[in-house]
């Protein structure tokens, strides 16, 4: 088990683009136990696989190797690929656009377009729904 939950954290942090320490600072352990769960050195207790769990919006079969990924790129819900964009924006050091590195103004109006995409959607689909 230890193997296989290994492999499934390294392929979501990767998938993630987030470092180790990212990761560990996010769950707030130490970059050190990352890695040793990603190696199958170690299992985290329930309280951090709760905590990647919630990290990456899996359940916690699936990253035991219980079952499928709950969240597929073709099942995922629109808003929450806005949350998840929101998240990784706000919290990705470094992000960069057309080169040039954002600082927090430059992510502040971006979330906020996102926001307002959002917002929008959600009006739309009121409407539709209302007739």
């Amino acid at each position: 088990m230890k193997k296989q939950l290994g492999s499934k954290l390294r392929q979501l942090r990767k998938s993630y683009g987030i470092t180790q320490s990212e990761l560990a600072r996010q769950l707030g352990i130490s970059g050190s136990a990352v890695g040793m769960y990603e190696q199958g050195r170690r299992e985290p207790d329930s309280t951090t696989l709760l905590k990647i769990c919630s990290f990456f919006g899996i359940s916690s079969d699936y990253l035991l190797g219980n079952g499928e990924r709950e969240k597929t790129a073709a099942s995922m819900e629109v808003l929450d690929v806005f949350d998840e964009f929101t998240r990784v924006l706000t919290s990705q050091p470094c992000l960069m656009l057309d080169g040039i590195p954002l600082n927090d103004e430059d992510r502040g109006k971006i979330v906020d377009a996102v926001n307002v995409v959002r917002a929008l959607v959600h009006q739309q689909h009121r409407k539709a729904v209302e007739g």
